[in-house]
C-alpha cells in the first residue's frame, strides 16, 4: 500500500514502516522527506537531457519550457512528462518573469526594496522591524515572478520547487528548469 501511495522502491518502503513502527502516514512523510534530502544532493550532477514542452493556451497565449533531466530513459517517462505539461500550464497561467530568483536583475531587485522601505516607513513601523518587513514583502515579490517559488497552480499548498523535487525523487535523477519563453498575443 505504501509503494501505491509514493512509488518508493520495497526496500525503501519497509525501512520507512520500520522507523514509524508501522504507522503509514508517518511512513509517507518519512518517505517524503528522505526523498527531499535526496533530490538536493543530486543537484550538482549534469542535467543534459530532457524536453522541450510546448502549451497553447486559447490560441491567445504560448509556452515553451526547457526541462533538463540526466538520462533520456528519464525524459521519456511519463512522471517527466507530467512534470513537463504542468511547469508548461503553471508558465502560462501564473506568467512568471524568471526561473529562480538568482536571475532577478539587481537593479529591479533594488528597485523592489526601495520601494518597499518607503511603503513601510509611510506606515509608521518602527525602524527595528523594518528591514524584516521588507524582506518578507521581497519573498513575496520573489513568490509572484520566479517559477520555482510560485505556489502550483493544480496544489496551491505546493511550491514549483517542491514539485520539481517530488519528482527527480521519484524518478533518482537531478532535474533542472532551464529555461521558459511566454508569448501573449498583441503583447511585445
Amino acid at each position: 500500500q505504501l509503494r501505491d501511495m509514493t512509488g518508493a522502491g520495497m526496500m525503501e518502503c519497509k525501512k520507512a514502516l520500520a522507523e514509524t513502527a508501522g504507522d503509514l502516514n508517518k511512513a509517507v512523510d518519512a518517505l517524503r522527506k528522505a526523498g527531499i534530502a535526496k533530490a538536493e544532493k543530486r543537484a550538482d550532477r549534469a542535467a543534459s537531457q530532457g524536453r522541450i514542452e510546448a502549451y497553447v493556451h486559447d490560441s491567445r497565449i504560448g509556452v515553451l519550457v526547457e526541462v533538463n533531466c540526466e538520462t533520456d530513459f528519464v525524459a521519456r517517462t511519463d512522471d517527466f512528462k507530467g512534470l513537463c505539461k504542468d511547469l508548461a500550464m503553471q508558465t502560462a497561467a501564473a506568467s512568471p518573469d524568471y526561473v529562480q530568483r538568482e536571475e532577478v536583475p539587481a537593479e529591479r531587485l533594488a528597485r523592489e526594496r526601495a520601494i518597499y522601505v518607503e511603503q513601510v516607513k509611510n506606515e509608521g513601523k518602527p525602524a527595528a522591524i523594518v528591514d524584516k518587513i521588507v524582506e518578507g514583502k521581497l519573498n513575496k515579490f520573489y513568490s509572484e515572478v520566479c517559477l520555482m517559488e510560485q505556489p502550483f497552480i493544480k496544489d496551491d499548498k505546493k511550491s514549483i520547487d517542491q514539485l520539481v523535487k517530488a519528482i527527480s525523487s521519484r524518478t533518482g535523477e537531478n532535474i533542472v528548469v532551464r529555461r521558459f519563453v511566454r508569448f501573449r498575443l498583441g503583447a511585445e
